[in-house]
């Protein structure tokens, strides 16, 4: 067992240096998660599922795969749906309402709106969409690194405080460990803090001063593609079609991917019926084939790979064995800090190990932990678990969804974004668990969530915090 956590670890560490290696992160990631799943084959170690219960190799692979097929699927149809609205020129509808080329208010403007849109939508569509976005407004690449990684930290910081924000939020809120409004009460305050702190800080870099500089020859050619009526018409079709998601899982109950793909499919018959202008006639029969053609393929192989590697541990029971570790260091009797609890100190690392695993098995692995009948719905912990997973993971470009997106995208150096992001993300993370802990108390009596709780808790037994 000791050797599929060593090939973890190596592959890992080749993810990280890339760059040094000359290597592309997929590369590593494939043959870190066959080799993984290859000695657990030949080694025959016992395996358990998601609900800590005994399983087979095959159905344990199966049930993996399904789960990152439900993520690749939608990583899919939401990049293909804005590649195609990119081809129709869509983007420069918003492109030309944002008059600014000074870098720090561009700066404040995106963030904010990749903020909130991510609480609609979801962390990683909103980066996609996003980082489409910069591509027209930063034609600098390095310059464009800066931006797109504040999107992470606001679309993560967003997708934190809202049940369809983020695929951990809406594990919880399906698992009835949160409900919608107390959700949103108590953590719009921390997230806010989590994406204001590093703005205000990484405003000051260097790379914020001035404007930003737009050669004439993209001004002309900008203002040339805006002129066709199918641009606005793209638009929003593609952004109607990327917030039907959310509505149609909360309709029907099905997976979001599904949503997803009929989204893309109504998005996809527009393209192929909608009368362009001259300029889009060219590319009007094969713009769908088109868009599919310019999608990162390697990063998508990537997300496979990682994700299968996760996965292997979470099967062999490592990750569910380190949190019960880590709930026997830190007792959640002890006081650590007032209103900090050693199981809250536990959530705060689970935050940490986000950033280098991915969040999904860590949340099944804490809810695991804490049950429904230890802890009831909307104490303390759950809402602390929704902003930990949801947010450490911009302390590293890989340890989010939307930032292994942007990595995909821009091809962001992760040494480059360890250098220069992640220390500001980390202090954006500890300052919106500080405002979590000095609120939460304040929060419970103004809104008698401690009574109702104290309430549920007479009533079943469970913990209160």
């Amino acid at each position: 067992m000791i050797f599929v956590i060593i090939i973890f670890v190596l592959g890992y560490l080749a993810i990280v240096f890339e760059h040094p290696l000359k290597l592309d992160k997929t590369v590593p990631a494939l043959i870190m998660a066959v080799l993984c799943w290859t000695i657990i084959a030949l080694g025959h170690f016992p395996l358990i599922d998601h609900h800590g219960q005994s399983a087979g190799l095959e159905s344990t692979l199966l049930h993996h795969l399904g789960k990152i097929a439900e993520i690749v699927l939608f990583l899919i149809g939401a990049m293909t749906i804005v590649e195609l609205v990119d081809l129709h020129e869509g983007f420069s509808a918003i492109t030309k309402t944002i008059k600014t080329k000074k870098k720090s208010k561009l700066l404040w403007i995106i963030s904010i709106i990749a903020f909130f849109l991510s609480s609609v939508l979801d962390n990683l569509t909103t980066t996609i969409v996003m980082i489409s976005l910069l591509r027209k407004l930063v034609p600098d690449q390095k310059e464009r690194w800066f931006f797109a990684s504040i999107v992470v930290i606001a679309a993560n910081a967003g997708g934190a405080w809202s049940p369809i924000g983020d695929v951990t939020t809406t594990m919880l809120w399906i698992g009835k460990n949160v409900s919608t409004v107390p959700l949103v009460l108590f953590l719009i305050v921390p997230s806010v803090v989590c994406l204001l702190v590093p703005i205000l800080i990484i405003s000051r870099n260097k790379s914020f001063r001035g404007n930003i500089q737009t050669s004439e020859s993209e001004k002309q050619e900008e203002s040339q593609k805006y002129s066709s009526k199918a641009s606005l018409i793209m638009l929003i079709a593609g952004v109607s079609g990327l917030l039907f998601v959310p509505v149609f899982k909360t309709i029907t109950h099905l997976p979001p991917y599904m949503g997803m793909m009929l989204s893309l499919g109504i998005v996809w018959l527009i393209s192929e019926y909608l009368q362009p202008e001259e300029e889009f006639k060219t590319n009007h029969i094969s713009s769908a084939k088109t868009a599919l053609s310019r999608i990162d393929t390697s990063s998508i192989l990537f997300f496979l790979g990682i994700l299968m590697g996760v996965g292997a541990l979470e099967s062999l029971g490592q990750l569910s064995a380190f949190a019960g570790l880590m709930n026997v260091a830190l007792p959640a009797e002890t006081n650590f800090l007032p209103n900090v609890t050693g199981t809250d100190i536990v959530i705060l690392l689970l935050g940490f190990g986000s950033a280098i695993i991915d969040n999904v098995p860590l949340v099944a692995a804490a809810m695991g932990m804490y049950s429904l009948e230890e802890y009831a719905t909307d104490s303390k912990i759950w809402h602390f678990l929704a902003y930990s997973a949801g947010t450490g993971g911009s302390m590293l470009i890989i340890g989010s969804a939307a930032g292994v997106a942007a990595m995909g995208m821009e091809k962001i150096n992760f040494m480059w974004y360890l250098k220069n992001i992640s220390w500001i993300a980390l202090i954006g993370f500890l300052a919106g668990a500080a405002s979590f802990f000095l609120l939460h108390p304040i929060m419970e009596g103004v809104l008698g969530i401690e009574e109702a709780v104290h309430h549920l808790q007479n009533n079943t037994g469970a913990k209160p915090h």
